[in-house]
């Protein structure tokens, strides 16, 4: 393997600085066509959150520098968030995927949103043929790794998401949302999902807008609520309780000086803006605004850290599922790499074998075909038994990452005068594979 993971997440980065980075949608395409423009990437994955930012790359170069990759990608400096950027190498970056894919490093650990949006950055790759033999065989682990992860914990049980707790949010805000009227900005899936939540939570009244109206109408429709033309949001905004906003406006939608008039039309009466796009659909300067009060993504991450606690014991479960997971995974790829040398193997004691039939046959005179058969049947038995204990032992080594492999190797190299052996650098990926780092420390050792 020679994978690297590059990335910034809520964990790394406040959220002026994630939305930096962030990659929408339909640039994506563009996004993965930079990343294979780098001489060194094969195959190149990326997915863009409003929590994350990844990319993987499958590469020759095994030291590849992660501010200027996920620069090209991004199509922006990231010079600046060096220290804000993580890079995984190989099992590090398995291991990654896997929890990402699996939602244990989300905001909500558990939320199930992330495995639908990194399976739709896997379908848009894949169309664009940025994702090919190694990259598809991680991708596809990942996805049925998350599964398991799902079928065999409670780590999703109670459903939780990014628009739940923003209802909790709501809820320690007003009380309760009976009584109140809610207007949606956005008609994605994400608001389709704080959509359910309002009206689950006795919200009175719900208003859903969106660029393009028919969406919004087809949602409300869904829901019980009344879709609003986009260009009518601020004067709706004069009538409601509360926002939330989930678009991928490259801009705030509600800027402060919008702000200013609206809350003279409202006579100050407060006004509660929770806002789950990166990057962000509102003005932060709203909040010094008076009777304003605006919540944005890491606002919503203080809230679900408060209700992680009771997850923790499945979450644990999840983990050693995961390093049960990155252990196989690791194993498949390192037999892989062998394959080469085994082939070699084969190719080399068949060329005896039929020299040797050759030479024979002149001897033994005409056979019958059930004689040729025999003799054809015996020649290749004696052929995969001198090849078991050799093969058994390469895919042993590299399943057990044993010291030994490299000396395995190399003599059987010389033994058999193989041709197809593996490089000095595919035995050190068989043999063990690199740490993560941070991107700062590797950016200054480059």
């Amino acid at each position: 393997m020679k994978l690297t993971l590059i990335g910034v997440n809520h964990k790394t980065a406040p959220l002026d600085l994630r939305e930096q980075l962030a990659v929408a949608e339909h640039e994506l395409v563009d996004a993965l066509a930079r990343l294979k423009s780098i001489a060194s990437v094969e195959e190149a994955f990326m997915v863009s959150t409003c929590n994350r930012v990844e990319l993987i790359v499958h590469s020759t170069d095994s030291a590849l520098n992660a501010v200027e990759t996920i620069s090209a990608a991004c199509g922006k400096n990231a010079e600046a968030l060096a220290q804000h950027l993580y890079i995984h190498r190989n099992e590090a970056a398995v291991r990654h995927l896997f929890r990402v894919a699996s939602s244990l490093d989300s905001m909500v650990v558990g939320e199930p949103q992330i495995l639908g949006q990194i399976k739709e950055a896997y379908a848009i790759a894949r169309h664009a043929g940025t994702v090919r033999t190694e990259l598809e065989a991680l991708l596809t682990r990942a996805f049925a790794v998350a599964k398991r992860v799902r079928t065999e914990t409670q780590v999703g049980g109670s459903a939780v998401n990014v628009a739940s707790v923003a209802m909790d949010l709501a809820r320690k805000i007003f009380g309760t949302l009976q009584g109140r009227t809610v207007m949606l900005v956005g008609a994605g899936k994400m608001s389709e999902l704080a959509a359910r939540h309002v009206m689950a939570h006795g919200a009175e009244k719900l208003y859903i807008a969106n660029r393009t109206l028919e969406r919004a109408q087809r949602l409300a429709a869904e829901q019980g609520g009344e879709a609003v033309a986009f260009e009518a949001v601020m004067a709706m905004a004069e009538r409601v309780d509360i926002i939330i906003t989930s678009t991928g406006s490259p801009t705030p939608i509600f800027r402060a000086s919008d702000g200013e008039a609206l809350m003279k039309r409202r006579k100050q009466r407060p006004l509660f803006f929770i806002d789950i796009a990166v990057p962000r659909d509102v003005d932060p300067k709203m909040n010094d605004l008076g009777s304003v009060f605006v919540y944005d993504m890491d606002d919503l991450q203080r809230v679900a850290s408060e209700n992680a606690s009771g997850r923790k014991k499945e979450a644990d479960r999840a983990e050693e599922i995961i390093t049960e997971e990155v252990e196989k995974f690791a194993s498949r790829v390192a037999v892989r790499k062998m394959a080469p040398m085994i082939m070699s193997l084969q190719e080399h004691l068949e060329t005896i074998r039929q020299a040797e039939l050759d030479k024979v046959r002149g001897k033994l005179g005409k056979l019958s075909p059930e004689q040729e058969m025999a003799v054809e049947a015996l020649s290749r038995g004696i052929i995969n038994k001198v090849m078991h204990t050799p093969v058994t032992e390469l895919k042993s080594a590299a399943r057990d990452k044993a010291a030994e492999t490299t000396t395995i190797i190399e003599v059987m190299r010389r033994m058999f005068h193989l041709t197809g052996n593996l490089r000095n650098e595919e035995i050190t990926e068989v043999v063990g594979d690199e740490k993560e780092q941070p991107a700062a420390a590797e950016k200054a050792g480059n």
